[in-house]
């Protein structure tokens, strides 16, 4: 009974591939029908150049989507399985043709349904197994599909999406080996950089929009540290201090320990000089490695990011980043500000029939090397949450061991390149690689270790959430340049962008710094008019005591002059006195014994 079974379960998926096989053929002239008509109406059949940006010479019409081969009835077991878990009549990002025994199968496309991308993914390999290629292709049909598109260039190789490829008949046999119609396209692309560091139209953000919470995350505070920070950051608020940049807060910080603010804080506590030691710190150090640059004004709002063009192609933002390779706390402080912000600016929309943006993290152990345990907290949670958002995420990394184990849960696609296995830790990784996968009847230990450049294995979700069967892919060819876009048409589409007239011209207007410098000089002098009032008001008292003392003195004087005249008539008239006495005294004595003298 097992046997019978197993060989009509056989000749089931076999009717249901050749049925699948007829509705192809038929979508597939329904397709070729529509863009006869549409080539007829169109007259030449021209893409529109992006908003504001001239049209490359070189660049011929972006056509329509090929129809996709009818999957052959001949398929084997395995390979019929796995057609049958990937639809392709529902609207999905194409990723390339099934493999088997190392050829490709052009019948059999392998797809991700564009409903499902906000469930997140990982694009994995070794160095020079196409990962690079893959997220560019993945980029390029999403465009396609009307989803805008971030991604960040860390090597700067991706900026050739906005040159068209170049053909070669080594290109075109690979792309028509897997059933992909290919043709030279530029895609519209948005150039941007961190605070203008390199090529690209200046992204900044205000400390204050940044957050004390977000930004203490990021400077790895402890929560006391956390707590003082947010004080500080609240303090500021309420008295009308704008925090800019990094030097408005380290001037907030400076005042409120010295002795003009000390005293600011006592009433809702203060900020300990050890606390706030720590702090000016870690904000030194994020200004050593270019974070000084991130944070002014005008500030970027990431609505822009949201955007599609005339033709209904979505916008690729590229962050390029090749002069910060080696500033990751840069990079990593940005990327927990603009997710932060899109999932705070961005409403609740479910699961929509294709996401809002879909980003893309190329070298994604950039993002966790050295990561603080709070900083990778809020990439879990913000991965776990944005999803309702329609928001995707893609880490693109060497292994998978790259990332956290708590994103990888998260993640519904995974596109996995050659694995290399040299060293015993390297099989160790392969073997955990290996057990993340659904079962399936490869051997992956080795296929992961065999496949060729520009393959990978993929399992994704399916339209309903359900993970698809394990298929060896080849993938499709990137229609734009692979090599890095030349200099000249970098700073023709940066010239050209809407972006570079709203955010290219940094703003210094008047915040904390220049508010608190004031502030300290007004003090300073007001204390300075003080001690000259205080002094001047001594020199007054010591006059007035003076005089004081002079005009008791003179006092003192008169009265003693007066003292000695009074003395000195008393004195004569004692001695006119005695004398009259004596003489009286006399006369009555003569006059007593008769010695009076006679007059003549």
């Amino acid at each position: 009974m097992s046997e019978m079974s197993e060989a009509e379960l056989a000749a089931l998926r076999a009717a249901a591939a050749q049925a699948e096989a007829e509705a192809a053929a038929a979508r597939a002239e329904a397709a070729k029908a529509a863009l006869a008509a549409a080539e007829a109406r169109a007259g030449t059949g021209a893409d529109p150049a992006p908003r504001g940006v001239e049209p490359a010479p070189s660049a011929p019409p972006a056509p329509s989507a090929p129809p996709e081969p009818a999957a052959p009835a001949d398929l084997s077991e395995q390979a019929a399985t796995i057609a049958a878990g990937y639809r392709t009549d529902v609207p999905h990002l194409p990723l390339g043709a099934l493999v088997e025994a190392d050829e490709p199968v052009p019948g059999v496309q392998i797809g991700v349904p564009l409903a499902v991308l906000n469930r997140h993914g990982l694009v994995a390999g070794a160095t020079g197994t196409g990962k690079t290629r893959t997220l560019q292709g993945m980029a390029e049909g999403l465009s396609e599909a009307g989803v805008p598109v971030f991604l960040a260039d860390i090597k700067g190789d991706l900026s050739g999406l906005a040159v068209p490829g170049e053909s070669s008949d080594k290109l075109l046999e690979r792309t028509s080996g897997i059933g992909q119609g290919w043709s030279p396209t530029d895609y519209p692309v948005e150039f941007y950089s961190l605070g203008g560091i390199g090529k690209g139209v200046p992204i900044r953000t205000t400390v204050t929009d940044f957050g004390p919470l977000l930004l203490a995350k990021v400077l790895d505070l402890n929560e006391t540290q956390e707590s003082a920070l947010t004080l500080i950051v609240h303090w500021a608020d309420q008295q009308g201090l704008a925090l800019l940049d990094l030097k408005d807060l380290r001037s907030v910080i400076a005042y409120l320990t010295s002795d003009e603010g000390k005293d600011e804080l006592t009433g809702i506590g203060g900020v300990a000089s050890s606390t706030a030691g720590v702090i000016l710190r870690e904000v030194s150090a994020l200004e050593a490695q270019g974070g000084d640059a991130f944070f002014g004004e005008p500030a970027f709002a990431t609505a822009d990011l949201l955007r599609t063009v005339e033709d209904g192609r979505g916008v690729i933002s590229a962050l390029e980043l090749p002069a910060l390779q080696d500033r990751p706390a840069v990079f990593s402080t940005f990327l927990m500000w603009l997710l932060a912000d899109l999932f705070g600016e961005l409403p609740e929309v479910g699961d929509a029939e294709k996401p809002k943006l879909v980003f893309f993290f190329d070298e994604a152990h950039l993002l966790f090397n050295g990561a603080s345990k709070a900083f990778t907290e809020q990439v879990v949670q913000t991965v776990r949450l944005i999803r309702s958002k329609g928001v995707g995420i893609f880490f693109v990394t060497q292994t998978p061991k790259d990332v956290p184990d708590d994103v990888l849960a998260q993640l519904g696609s995974r596109v996995q390149h050659a694995l290399r296995a040299h060293t015993p830790n390297d099989a160790k990784a392969l073997r955990a690689t290996v057990r993340t996968y659904p079962t399936s009847g490869y051997d992956l230990e080795e296929l992961l270790t065999s496949l060729g450049t520009g393959e990978a294995v993929v399992t994704v979700l399916d339209d309903e959430g359900v993970p698809t069967p394990v298929a060896w892919t080849r993938m499709r060819a990137p229609r734009a340049s692979m090599d890095p876009a030349p200099e000249q048409a970098m700073d023709q589409r940066i010239a050209a962008s809407r972006g570079q007239e709203k955010y290219g011209a940094a703003v210094d207007r008047e915040s904390a710094f220049e508010l608190l410098s004031q502030r300290i000089e007004a003090e300073e002098k007001s204390a300075e008019e003080e001690a000259a009032a205080a002094a001047k008001a001594d020199e007054l008292e010591e006059m007035e005591a003076k005089l004081r003392k002079e005009a008791e003195s003179a006092r003192k004087a008169e009265e003693r002059a007066a003292q000695q005249r009074a003395r000195a008539g008393r004195s004569v008239l004692t001695s006119v006195l005695r004398s009259a006495g004596t003489v009286v005294a006399r006369e009555v004595t003569r006059s007593l014994f008769g010695t009076r003298r006679r007059r003549r």
